[in-house]
């Protein structure tokens, strides 16, 4: 029998497998606390895996036990007493026939008060250490023996749970739900031997109740057998479920976006090529190409354009919404902001203005009266392309013939968004092509895994011209300097950024760091004009203040990470980002992206807050030394994990449990080629697993 304990840490999610049992009743409080872990079946509570274990299968001598170490240990009380330094503490000596340990109790209950009394035989785990009055432990978790109690026959595994779900009641839940549960493998026994793998029951009674010869560094690090079968199949589920889904997309129909009869000696795609003032890169055209054969296609392309900061997806975008226009469809670009959204009305309009092309706008921030005139140009075919922001998938939004989807920034949608935009057609006969573009590169190991059911273009070469920019490392103590930098830059014809940072996630505060920098640099650079960009700007305002920094008005733009992305400004030659540290890697290189798009030679100034941590130093060293976005994505990646890539709003899909990308791409691969082979050869046997896994998912990925 272990000792109890209770979790306060760790992050519980589980799903539910269909067809699984749910648990036996419980009472309602009890009931609900389960509930609220995410523990609704037997399924789910197999499933809710431990954080850690501890060793509670030997005891200890007190003169033998390890300092800063889990240890058991069992003697006699030989007093108690509560002493007042400078608050009530409990002190128990406790005593065997090697020598004595205090344990402490900074707070306690009259039961542990009573419970401990000179004389009683007790059982306490905990880490030893060097004390006031001696060797002592902290807050133990002790048992009062009652006659000879045998050790336990496993390691005592610590789960994450909620105040008031005690660890040995969640013990008995899982351990009940462990031996009621069908646990027959969806793998054939020959792929597990060929892939090293444990069959699953096994691999689920080891990490509930693992042996007392386990290795606990295995079992801490998650490479234990065990360990690598939960994982294997979780990677396995979320590739079926995307695998799935990319099957059934085939089996739609779609606008057949073909090209331009050969009578038209003019298609629009070509005209507009022709009438560009730069040549398209190599690698601009090569995507190009991909698209076009996938718009040629009779099923939905499910496309994810991805380039660096200033590749040029934008025009392929523009390409293929003409492409839709020359079939007779409509077309739709969706950005995440109103920011991004009208600069890519602007770049819409000027390329396919003078093609004979209506572009609409629609916004969230518009008055009814233009947001009325945007539905009359869309509902009346003048429009063949809208531009606009959420607002698109408005029901109020009509497309009578809606061949393309485009969605920019594709990561800050959630995915039910993203398929909203998709169902958009009123005749509901056709599935639009979707395209999803993305300026932070997407680590192959994630495009691997979270888009598995996307085809994947890249833009791997930037146009020429582009001018690089200088990274520079300054500590906040030099602000002085990086003011009088900003002043040289404006004297020279330049623009500056001065970006605030997320301090914490509230937009508010957000908002307080910028206005107050605002108000200190007004003042430091009197001679001239400073303005402020923040998200909670009305959009009227914020369109006023893009527009004045355009036209050079403005000298230097203090705004929040709203300008991350959709603001060009070709005189814009320094940006300097306030304790970079606080950022993501990825965030900081699409910041710096926003200089170095004109002539002139750009520099981005880096500003830290020391002292800076290691973590962090290492993170500014990585933004110093490279350029090239896809090292850093990889390397933000690591860090901060796939959160960051796939947004905050992607909850129709969930984040990996148990897997990390970074570690287990050797069952990535694994999975990625086994769920090919699983689908063809046993469908059955394959939905079982997903529904066994990720039943949410499965039933998000057949939307």
């Amino acid at each position: 029998m272990s000792l109890d304990v209770v979790s306060r840490g760790g992050r519980a999610v589980a799903t539910a497998a269909a067809g699984a049992g749910r648990l036996r009743p419980a009472a309602p409080a009890l009931q609900s606390k389960l509930e609220r872990l995410g523990i609704r079946s037997d399924a789910d509570a197999v499933l809710h895996l431990p954080l850690r274990y501890e060793d509670e299968t030997k005891l200890t001598a007190i003169a033998d036990a390890p300092v800063d170490r889990g240890v058991l240990i069992e003697g006699t009380v030989r007093r108690a007493e509560i002493r007042y330094r400078p608050r009530p503490q409990l002190l128990v000596e406790l005593e065997d026939d090697t020598g004595a340990a205090w344990l402490r109790f900074f707070t306690f209950y009259p039961s542990q008060r009573d419970a401990l009394q000179p004389g009683r035989r007790v059982r306490a785990f905990g880490e030893l250490r060097g004390g006031l009055f001696g060797t002592e432990m902290v807050h133990p978790r002790f048992r009062v023996l009652r006659g000879e109690e045998p050790l336990p026959d496993a390691l005592t595994p610590v789960y994450p749970t909620i105040a008031g779900l005690g660890q040995p009641a969640l013990r008995s839940h899982i351990l009940q739900a462990l031996n009621r549960i069908d646990l027959t493998d969806t793998l054939p026994p020959a792929w597990l031997r060929k892939l090293g793998l444990c069959d699953l029951a096994t691999a689920l009674h080891t990490l509930h109740r693992p042996p007392p010869d386990a290795v606990l560094s295995q079992l801490a690090d998650r490479t234990h057998p065990a360990w690598r079968r939960v994982k294997f199949d979780e990677l396995l589920a979320q590739q079926l479920s995307m695998r799935s889904h990319y099957r059934a997309r085939l089996a739609r129909r779609s606008p057949l976006l073909e090209a331009a009869p050969r009578s038209d000696p003019s298609p629009l795609t070509a005209r507009l090529i022709a009438a560009l003032p730069f040549a398209l890169t190599r690698a601009q055209r090569r995507v190009w190409m991909e698209i076009q054969r996938d718009l040629a296609q009779g099923h939905p392309m499910n496309r994810l354009l991805q380039g660096d900061v200033g590749s040029g997806k934008t025009i392929v975008a523009a390409l293929a919404a003409l492409r839709a226009v020359e079939a007779g469809c409509q077309a739709v670009v969706m950005a995440p902001t109103e920011i991004l959204a009208a600069q890519h009305y602007r770049k819409f309009r000027e390329w396919l203005a003078p093609l004979g092309v209506e572009v609409a706008w629609v916004a969230g921030g518009q008055k009814r009266r233009e947001r009325r005139a945007a539905i009359e140009q869309l509902q009346a075919n003048g429009a063949a392309v809208a531009v606009g922001t959420h607002a698109l998938i408005e029901e109020e939004v009509p497309f009578d013939r809606l061949g393309l989807a485009i969605v920019d920034e594709q990561h800050r949608f959630g995915v039910r968004q993203r398929l909203a935009l998709r169902k958009k057609d009123r005749t509901g006969a056709l599935t639009p092509h979707l395209l999803m573009m993305s300026a932070t590169p997407i680590p192959r190991t994630l495009a691997m895994s979270y888009y598995a059911d996307l085809d994947v273009s890249v833009i791997d070469e930037l146009p020429p011209g582009r001018t690089p920019v200088r990274t520079k490392l300054v500590a906040d103590r030099r602000r002085a300097e990086v003011v009088a930098r900003i002043r040289e830059a404006c004297a020279a014809g330049g623009q500056v950024y001065w970006v605030c940072p997320l301090i914490e996630e509230s937009e508010s505060v957000d908002v307080q760091a910028a206005t107050a920098a605002h108000a200190a640099l007004t003042g430091e650079l009197p001679e001239l004009n400073v303005a402020l960009l923040h998200g909670r700007l009305p959009a009227k305002e914020k369109s006023a203040v893009i527009e004045r920094f355009l036209g050079g008005e403005i000298h230097v733009l203090v705004a929040t990470t709203v300008i991350e992305v959709g603001v060009d400004v070709p005189r814009a030659s320094l940006m300097v980002i306030e304790h970079t540290e606080r950022f993501g890697l990825a965030q900081v290189h699409q910041l710096r992206g926003r200089v170095g798009r004109g002539h002139a030679a750009s520099s981005c100034i880096l500003m830290y807050q020391t002292p800076l941590s290691d973590m962090a130093r290492a993170r500014l060293k990585i933004l110093f030394e490279n350029a090239d976005g896809f090292r850093i994505a990889q390397e933000d990646l690591n860090l901060r994990g796939p959160g960051e890539f796939l947004g905050v709003r992607q909850s129709g899909v969930p984040l990996l449990r148990y897997a990390d990308l970074a570690l287990d791409t050797d069952l990535l691969d694994a999975a990625r080629k086994a769920a090919d082979r699983l689908l063809e050869r046993d469908p059955a046997q394959a939905r079982a697993h997903i529904e066994r896994w990720a039943p949410e998912a499965a039933a998000l990925m057949a939307a």
